[in-house]
């Protein structure tokens, strides 16, 4: 079934104005092709740029430290990756009234999926249909699906912050790190007191309900604006009491999610034959938090993070630059758990929903 279709199956409430379709068809061909494959072209020139600066790494020893690398190693590192995702799709159980934990856990890799496929907003589609097809409130997945962003999004910034803190903690302080990473905390900072004032004004609702409006409306046409800031309103008096204990409980569990992943490369390193007295785990925590933002780039930074990651640990700690080849096997292996397994956990999500469509 279509996922225009999937929102009016069953019991399934109707999707709002212009959620459920497909990208606007006038658009011009060019345009819809360049927001497709744009962020493909643009990541495999990063990559060419990266591994031409990378001439002097030794990628036969890279490909040798990848055969030694046993199937239960891979198993325990699928079975960190689910923690991840789970722990990364609470935030919607939380803020959703009726969602339990699977079908936040479906709808999530479902989205993730469609976001790395098909241009914007396919991903948004996906989730709406999908929440629409188990009868869950229209406002209600709207808002939620928005404060699982939001929070992710104030994790996402101020990241490099804890990071600095626990370089404090540890006695590894870098006063290099300070600036960037307050600058990225005020984007934090920024995004906490817009929900805290959308919550407190109703005004202020309405406006954000509008400016997603418009937003949408550069995909779609025919989308209606005063619906929008009605159905944010509605949000905002229906979860008024629940942002309250969800907000902070799901920047807990976004906080867990980032140290789980982290925790996935530490697995990583270990598993390609790097012991503990050439690298702690805590320099690799404090690297991947300060260098966190710049998952904000297309396939959570492919390429980019790991570069900067790896050059932090070569050249600001106190490690034996012969590491090299283990490192980039590492983040290697990191990357194809990390991207690799959400995608087939997204196709077989789908597949399960339209099945689930196809038996009402």
């Amino acid at each position: 079934m279509p996922a225009a279709d999937a929102g009016r199956s069953g019991s399934a409430r109707p999707l709002p104005d212009g959620v459920g379709d497909t990208a606007d068809p006038s658009q011009p061909r060019w345009r819809r092709t360049v927001r497709t494959v744009g962020p493909w072209i643009l990541t495999a020139l990063i990559l060419v740029v990266l591994v031409t600066l990378a001439q002097g790494l030794e990628w036969a020893e890279v490909w040798e430290t990848l055969t030694t690398l046993h199937w239960w190693q891979l198993a325990v590192l699928v079975l960190g990756l689910l923690m991840r995702q789970l722990l990364n799709c609470l935030p919607l159980v939380w803020f959703i009234d009726g969602c339990s934990v699977p079908r936040a856990f479906q709808n999530d890799q479902a989205s993730a999926v469609m976001y790395a496929v098909a241009p914007p907003p396919a991903d948004y589609v996906t989730r709406m249909a999908m929440f629409g097809s188990w009868g869950i409130a229209l406002p209600a997945a709207t808002a939620g699906a928005v404060m699982n962003t939001l929070s992710f999004y104030v994790i996402r910034f101020g990241a490099p912050l804890l990071g600095v803190l626990v370089m404090i903690v540890t006695g590894m302080y870098d006063s290099a790190e300070i600036v960037p990473a307050l600058l990225s905390a005020l984007i934090s900072v920024a995004i906490l007191l817009a929900i805290w004032l959308g919550f407190r004004d109703e005004r202020l609702a309405a406006s954000i309900g509008g400016w997603a409006a418009r937003v949408v409306g550069r995909f779609k046409r025919g989308i209606d604006i005063d619906a929008w800031r009605d159905s944010v309103v509605a949000f905002r008096h229906a979860a008024y009491g629940r942002v309250s204990s969800a907000l902070p409980r799901s920047l807990l569990a976004l906080v867990a999610m980032v140290v789980v992943d982290a925790g996935l490369i530490v697995l990583s390193i270990r598993f390609v034959g790097v012991p503990a007295d050439q690298l702690s785990a805590v320099p690799v925590l404090t690297a991947f938090l300060v260098a966190y933002p710049l998952t904000a780039l297309f396939f959570s930074g492919l390429g980019v993070l790991d570069a900067v990651v790896i050059a932090t640990l070569l050249y600001h700690v106190d490690v034996d630059r012969s590491l090299e080849p283990e490192l980039v096997a590492a983040f290697l292996i990191w990357r194809v758990i990390s991207l690799g397994v959400p995608l087939v956990l997204g196709a077989l999500s789908l597949i399960a929903w339209k099945i689930e469509l196809a038996r009402r």
